[in-house]
């Protein structure tokens, strides 16, 4: 690629940081799991309410880093949504209607992976929305997000950015691997015939939806130690929290046996021991 050709903040293969170590990766993402627990702590002692949007690139890391976020969390703090294709009836409603009824309540963190952000790239770029329903996303988009901020919910927006040599590298890395097969759909098959209009989607939703009260936040996403340990990092940055770790537990004495006798064995069906 000539340097004309480059966009800005691209980096040559001679500027790109060498791959994250990974005894220096798990050691530091262990730290901040730690970190996040405390800030799941502080979200439900406050009742602070928190949306964080995961956008970008088929294959750019964004359910690795979503994996590594929620690994040490409670599930019933911090949750995951990850919507598939709408329904015909979900397709007659106000477009942000399915998304909405997943929103937070006091206490909650919900980490949607993609948002409401897919009609301004799949559905555009494959034609599954019209003209006039995509520019009124791009008009309302913005109003949705100030909306939501002013109820109290903190909208926190990444977009993963990976190279389309990168890409590639993982699409095949997914053909070879039959336990990752089932993450290679016809849409990141055809997002790979269409890299150039998906590039374009996505200058133009920044164009409108970057806005003051919910900037986007571009995570650059070619090493995915590198990408998981940042975003985690600055994820943490975002929400002002203190450490409420409760003082070391001490067990109370188990319950004395008063003549409990159990069933037999042969009443019960145990699990073949295989291994």
């Amino acid at each position: 690629m000539s340097k004309d050709k480059k966009k800005k903040g691209e980096k040559s293969a001679a500027e790109k940081p060498e791959k994250l170590d990974k005894k220096f990766y798990e050691k530091e993402l262990e730290k901040l799991q730690i970190e996040l627990v405390k800030l799941q702590e502080w979200i439900k002692h406050k009742g602070l309410k928190v949306v964080v949007l995961f956008e970008g690139r088929d294959a750019a890391g964004k359910g690795g880093v979503i994996k590594r976020i929620t690994q040490k969390l409670n599930p019933r703090i911090c949750r995951v949504v990850a919507l598939g294709t709408p329904t015909e009836k979900e397709k007659t409603q106000w477009y942000f209607q399915r998304y909405v009824a997943h929103l937070p309540s006091a206490g909650e963190m919900v980490l949607f992976d993609r948002s409401w952000y897919n009609r301004a790239g799949v559905e555009r770029v494959m034609g599954f929305c019209t003209e006039e329903e995509y520019r009124e996303f791009l008009r309302s988009c913005p109003e949705f997000e100030r909306m939501l901020i002013r109820s109290g919910i903190i909208l926190i927006k990444y977009w993963f950015s990976v190279s389309d040599e990168e890409q590639e590298r993982r699409f095949q890395a997914r053909l070879e691997d039959p336990t990752k097969r089932w993450k290679l759909s016809p849409m990141d098959l055809e997002s790979r015939a269409r890299w150039v209009e998906y590039s374009k989607a996505k200058d133009e939703m920044f164009a409108h939806t970057d806005i003051k009260q919910a900037p986007w936040y571009v995570v650059e996403a070619d090493d995915k130690r590198r990408a998981r340990l940042n975003c985690i990092a600055h994820l943490l940055s975002m929400i002002p929290y203190k450490d409420l770790t409760p003082p070391p537990i001490k067990l109370p004495p188990r319950q004395k046996d008063k003549g409990y006798v159990r069933p037999p064995i042969t009443d019960q069906n145990f699990v073949p021991q295989v291994y």
